[in-house]
């Protein structure tokens, strides 16, 4: 039951990230997430910018399924979030579709990311 709840999670988690890399930003279902990188990089650069940051993230979603170097995914999760919304917040509000409320959002995640990887090594732990 543990390891089904765990799996569960893992693959919520990396939906988020291959959700969000994927279709909102690689196959431009959300144009607001250009528009973002636009604001915040430059217009010159944004097509590509946004297309390296959409890969990155599928690749992140990727490496959330397979929990190798757990800790080391799980803190650059947590980094990259929480950079990428505070600085959305602070430079590009009226673009965002929750306003500051991304924030909070932004912060649930963080929590579900950190509590994931503590129910991982505790299951991981009882379960050796």
């Amino acid at each position: 039951m543990q390891a089904r709840i765990g799996w569960l999670i893992t693959v919520f988690i990396s939906s988020i990230w291959f959700i969000n890399g994927a279709w909102a930003k690689l196959l431009g279902g959300v144009p607001r997430h250009q528009q973002i990188v636009a604001a915040i990089l430059g217009q010159t650069h944004a097509p590509l910018l946004t297309t390296l940051i959409g890969l990155g993230e599928v690749v992140m979603a990727l490496w959330v399924l397979t929990r190798w170097q757990l800790r080391l995914c799980t803190w650059l999760q947590v980094l990259l979030v929480a950079i990428m919304n505070g600085l959305e917040a602070w430079l590009v509000k009226p673009l965002l579709l929750f306003g500051y409320f991304n924030l909070l959002w932004a912060a649930l995640f963080i929590g579900v990311v950190l509590l994931h990887q503590q129910f991982l090594q505790r299951s991981n732990s009882t379960i050796v």
